[in-house]
């Protein structure tokens, strides 16, 4: 295999391409065409190709990965402090092969396209609730201008608007009137159209294996399940639940100088949709779980009901990993011990 390490700036059109020779210590810079970047590298010896994890990444990883190459992805937040100077392609290759020489930086698990389109599901429906969202305050604000005022919420509006419609036509003039007629007709469509994507996730959930492992999880419903399911794939991309916890931003975030240390809030990094699904799944079992297990009284006891809700995703995360890395099935009374010690040998057993 090639040593040369390959820094690859892609785009929709020219993709831009950053090496330096192993052997001799030659700088190399390419641009490429969209079209001949696959035909470009299928010449060359399987080498290292590293890549910032950002639109089309994947895809371009599964293309490279067929033809023999090793491709890395890295956080496009960890590469940005190696550019130099102005910004342009030829800078942002660069950066990228400079931040690939750090070993530290951790890389981003490549996705199939099955994973993929399991979460452009999810992504579809999150972008249709913000779009009913934004239809509805629109809605309020402009009957507002009315003298109109809508309970809080979007269903406690709508049931008012319902039942109060006849009163509210009399403030209103016939413009409004149709635009109102207008802005419910669409309210509808968008909520049919998010019906039948949780529809087709809830299908998904059915069909994978790990989906269904992770369902039995309390906290962890259909939406969470598929979720956690695409993006951990096998779980080999982390080294431990902790780790998978701490790459969604449920773990605490710390600074500190001159040897002292202070840890606040959660960090809130990583995939912001996964830790909000964990957080509100953890908040449903708190306030609506009869049988809660012993540590989670205790720790309701003694701290802040949000404190103990994100302490509880962060083990849901935890939880969910081990199913998926170590191919189990959920145990409600599992204790997880070192290895060689004589509970969890009881314990595998």
């Amino acid at each position: 295999m090639d040593s040369t390490t390959y820094g690859l700036d892609i785009a929709k059109n020219v993709m831009q391409l950053h090496w330096v020779d192993a052997e001799t210590g030659e700088i190399g810079r390419k641009k490429l065409a969209r079209a001949k970047l696959a035909e470009y590298f299928a010449k060359l010896r399987p080498a290292r190709v590293v890549m910032e994890a950002c639109g089309s990444a994947h895809h371009w990883a599964r293309v490279l990965g067929k033809l023999g190459h090793e491709v890395e992805l890295l956080p496009a937040a960890q590469v940005r402090p190696f550019v130099r100077s102005n910004k342009d392609d030829a800078a942002d290759a660069r950066a990228i092969w400079l931040a690939a020489q750090h070993r530290d930086i951790r890389r981003v698990p490549q996705k199939s396209t099955e994973q993929q389109a399991v979460l452009a599901l999810h992504r579809t429906r999150s972008h249709w609730i913000s779009v009913r969202t934004a239809t509805m305050n629109a809605l309020r604000g402009l009957l507002y201008e009315f003298g109109v005022v809508l309970r809080g919420g979007r269903k406690a509006g709508l049931k008012a608007l319902s039942e109060q419609r006849a009163q509210i036509d009399e403030q209103l003039p016939q413009v409004m009137r149709a635009l109102v007629d207008g802005q419910l007709q669409t309210l509808s469509q968008v909520q049919q159209r998010i019906d039948q994507l949780e529809h087709e996730i809830a299908a998904v959930q059915k069909q994978l294996s790990k989906a269904r492992e992770l369902r039995q999880v309390p906290g962890i419903g259909v939406l969470g399940s598929t979720a956690l399911a695409a993006t951990l794939g096998d779980g080999r991309a982390w080294r431990s639940g902790r780790e998978f916890s701490a790459s969604l931003g449920l773990v605490p975030a710390h600074s500190g100088t001159g040897g002292k240390v202070h840890t606040g809030h959660i960090s809130k990094r990583g995939d912001s949709y996964l830790r909000t699904l964990l957080i509100h799944g953890a908040r449903s079992v708190i306030e609506h779980a009869k049988d809660k297990p012993k540590w989670l009284q205790q720790m309701l006891a003694r701290r802040p009901p949000n404190v103990v809700v994100v302490a509880l995703a962060n083990k849901m995360a935890r939880t969910a990993w081990a199913l998926v890395a170590h191919g189990r099935a959920y145990q409600r009374d599992w204790q997880s011990a070192k290895p060689g010690c004589s509970t969890a040998q009881a314990a595998a057993a």
